[in-house]
């Protein structure tokens, strides 16, 4: 009986979606082959090189490149993962940060108090759509508040400017009128400072690692020395291979391009691929649990 996990094995196996690198690099993996076939093609039946040529020593340089090209790679993707996790945890603490504003409110402000207890409802996953909308700023725009419930804060904003900034803005500017009115003695409007200011912090925590890519020589010294060790392969292999070098070039070449194609997509965890950090979904709970609390 096939189990469970054996299934989950043969559909990724066979599955090409559209995040999938295979999917995408199978032109250059065709480009690769045909190159790989001419290369076996010159050196066995048009320049018939005998085995004591020195192009069939090429092999060494590749094995002396392998640890090189191995570091490298190995350097990438976890640099690049480690912005995607740091970008999760930072929307990770943003959701628990709402709860926690949320449940200090709900306890702190009068049950017979409709009117503040509505607008907090409202602006705290107001500020998580803000901030999923501020860090897609180069996809397609997306209104801030769907619902018809929010339009009249949605009429205070500004989009000009820095749209987080004024929703954390409109929640202090309702923290110290509650405060004036008596509803808040100085010691809760201290207590509930902190949360949310933890919002602005992880507003610029995302904003640092979304202005701050990998510095582009280096992805691109990557990508030459990926293409070029791929291109020398089949000079010195084919003394060896035949023409089985052309499926063996074409493997290593998908290996190689993959792990540099995903570090490039996850490296920018608010970039709006398939890959990134779901702040979409992680604000729509924000929205579903705040909305319990309070």
């Amino acid at each position: 009986m096939i189990s469970y996990n054996t299934k989950d094995w043969f559909t990724f196996l066979f599955r090409f979606h559209k995040a999938d690198t295979f999917r995408q690099l199978l032109p250059l993996i065709f480009a690769i082959a045909a190159y790989s076939t001419l290369i076996a093609w010159a050196e066995m039946y048009y320049w018939q090189l005998s085995d004591k040529s020195y192009v069939r020593n090429i092999p060494v340089m590749h094995t002396l490149l392998g640890f090189a090209i191995s570091m490298l790679l190995v350097f990438r993707t976890n640099t690049a993962y480690d912005r995607w996790w740091e970008g999760r945890k930072l929307w990770g603490s943003l959701v628990n940060n709402s709860r926690n504003f949320a449940m200090k409110l709900n306890v702190l402000l009068p049950t017979e108090d409709k009117g503040h207890r509505s607008f907090f409802r409202k602006i705290i996953p107001a500020y998580a759509y803000a901030l999923h909308n501020h860090l897609h700023k180069e996809q397609t725009r997306v209104e801030l508040f769907d619902e018809e419930e929010h339009q009249h804060l949605f009429k205070q904003i500004d989009h000009d400017k820095h749209v987080p900034n004024q929703v954390a803005l409109l929640m202090y500017q309702q923290l110290v009128a509650l405060h004036k009115e008596g509803k808040l003695t100085g010691e809760q409007l201290l207590f509930l400072n902190a949360e949310i200011q933890s919002f602005t912090d992880i507003c610029g925590a995302c904003e640092r690692i979304k202005n701050t890519p990998i510095p582009f020589s280096y992805s691109v010294f990557i990508k030459k020395f990926i293409f070029f060790y791929v291109m020398t392969l089949p000079f010195g292999y084919v003394f060896q291979l035949g023409f089985y070098v052309v499926p063996v070039v074409a493997f290593i070449f998908y290996v190689l391009a993959s792990l540099e194609l995903i570090a490039e997509e996850i490296e920018d965890p608010f970039g709006g691929d398939q890959n990134d950090v779901p702040t979409d979904t992680l604000a729509k709970n924000i929205h579903r649990h705040v909305a319990e609390l309070v």
